[in-house]
């Protein structure tokens, strides 16, 4: 089975507002998610090309064990803290399947 990724995308568009929520994601929310979900990997990035736009990426080892993790009540849970805490930021949510991979 292949690796499956679960990405969320976050505009943060007040630009004062960034540092603290890079701060929140880095420290309590990117761990939280991470063992709540039962993720492989995570990692975090901001665009160069927007620096509004904040990336999230989850790593799982197949599909099967990313939709239980986002259809499991800690997604709810993690949706509600975030909200909680960053109603003003918009985001999307997407489910990759790997097709392929290289290494050099």
């Amino acid at each position: 089975m292949p690796a499956a990724f679960f990405v969320v995308r976050a505009t943060v568009s007040d630009p004062a507002r960034r540092q603290a929520f890079d701060a929140w994601y880095s420290r309590e929310h990117l761990p939280d998610a991470m063992r709540s979900f039962g993720a492989v990997k995570a990692w975090r990035y901001w665009s160069a090309t927007d620096p509004a736009l904040h990336h999230a990426m989850y790593r799982f080892p197949d599909q099967a064990a990313l939709d239980r993790a986002i259809d499991g009540p800690e997604m709810k849970r993690l949706v509600a803290d975030f909200n909680r805490d960053w109603p003003d930021v918009t985001r999307t949510r997407e489910v990759l399947v790997l097709a392929e991979e290289l290494v050099a």
